[in-house]
Order: C-alpha cells, then structure tokens, then sequence
C-alpha cells in the first residue's frame, strides 16, 4: 500500500469517498507525502498530506532493486541514497529542478510550491472504476 523512501518521503495509495449527484464513489488515489530535512525546504511551501493509519507502509526494497537492476546491492542504497542528497542540496541552492518517478509522476517546484504531480497512467492504472473522480481530486 505504501512505500517510504527514508529521506525524501513516502509514496502510498489511499481510498477516499466522493460524493455524486446520485450515488457515493469510492476511489483510489495515489499521494506523497514530502519528508526531507526541513533545512532544505527553506523558504519552500509544500502541501500537507495525511497518510491513513491503516495503510501499510514498508520501506524501499533495496534487495528488490538490486534484482531488477542486476546492480550490487550497496550500489542501489548509495545511489538511492545519493540522489536524495543531491536533490536536497538543490532545493537548498534554490535550485528548483524536477524529480521524475518514471511511471508515477513529477516532483517539482513552481512559485516556491514543492508537490508531486501524479501521471495520469498511474492515478487511472489505480482506479478504473471512477478514474476521472480520482484524477480530479489528485
């Protein structure tokens, strides 16, 4: 259900009630919660997301990883690990670059807002009953 990336934040998919007209949707819908160092997010704003307590949260499987990428494991960790470093030390620099999650989405900074911008593959490869409900309210 939920993914944390010690140091940047952590990836889940929640469920959420929508009223229609008619009837009640009920959809899934990818968030992100931002954990960096607050020293790096100086003058920046981001939005407060609340991960439901029932959602299962497990950290990066780095072995998993490594199986994936046929890289050593220590490699994975310190080039996960790197990263989140080097990103960090941009948003600190004032240096508003983009993070790309290949198949997830964006996150980026604009007018010193720092959020995450879903795909709209993911938020519809979640949910196919009421995609459109859960891109709106994404």
């Amino acid at each position: 259900q939920g993914v944390l990336i010690t140091g940047l934040g952590t990836f889940a998919t929640v469920q959420e009630r929508f009223h229609g007209k008619k009837e009640v949707y009920v959809v899934q819908r990818p968030v992100f919660c931002l954990d960096i160092d607050a020293s790096c997010l100086q003058e920046l704003m981001f939005p407060t997301v609340v991960i439901p307590g029932d959602v299962k949260i497990k950290p990066l499987d780095y072995r998993w990883l490594s199986r994936a990428t046929s890289f050593p494991l220590h490699v994975v960790e310190d080039c996960v690990q790197e990263t989140i470093l080097l990103y960090c030390f941009q948003l600190k620099t004032g240096q508003h670059l983009s993070f790309d999650f290949k198949d997830i989405g964006i996150l980026s900074c604009k007018d010193n807002i720092l959020c995450m911008r879903f795909y709209s593959d993911c938020v519809t490869g979640l949910e196919t009953q009421a995609s459109w409900i859960a891109r709106l309210h994404t």
